[in-house]
Order: C-alpha cells, then sequence, then structure tokens
C-alpha cells in the first residue's frame, strides 16, 4: 500500500486549485489547524462524503501487562476516532 503524506498532498492541492506550492500549505495547515481546536474544545469534525472525526474519553479500565502478566491499571485518556461517511465506504466496496 503506497502512503500519500502531507507534502504529496501540497503538490496535489496546488495542481488542481492552481496555486503556488506555499499557498497550498498555508491552506492546508489552517484547515488542519481549525480541526485540531475543534477536536481539542471536545466537537466534532464532520466532513461531508468523507467522515467524521470525533474526540473520545477512554474511561480508566483494568488490562494485562504483556510482559509480566500481571494486572494492571491503564489511566483514563482521550483519542480521536474516524467514522467514515457512507459514500465513502460505498465507493471502498466497489
Amino acid at each position: 500500500m503506497q502512503k500519500l503524506n502531507k507534502r504529496d498532498l501540497i503538490e496535489q492541492v496546488a495542481e488542481k486549485a492552481h496555486l503556488s506550492k506555499k499557498d497550498a500549505e498555508n491552506a492546508l495547515d489552517v484547515c488542519f489547524d481549525l480541526m485540531e481546536k475543534a477536536l481539542l474544545d471536545g466537537r466534532e469534525v464532520n466532513i461531508t462524503n468523507f467522515g467524521a472525526f470525533s474526540p473520545k474519553t477512554r474511561q480508566e479500565r483494568e488490562g494485562t501487562d504483556p510482559k509480566k502478566h500481571t494486572r494492571i491499571i491503564i489511566k483514563k485518556s482521550r483519542a480521536i476516532s474516524f467514522r467514515v461517511s457512507k459514500s465513502l465506504k460505498a465507493k471502498l466496496n466497489k
């Protein structure tokens, strides 16, 4: 599987939107900053026909240390979940 990184995105946005690479990079940076701020504020980021990013809180729970095979407490943490849109999921499964 081939990866698409930020540099690739910048080049493709610049080409398709007829922007300079610097303008495309600035646009992507602003977009990612706004998404990050919304998620840190506890809000969902919904992108039509793509999917939704939402902040989740994982409660403290008991687990097993794989090295020692002893019970440990896994601390409460926050994470980001992604839910793919129905239209993108349908395209993936064609």
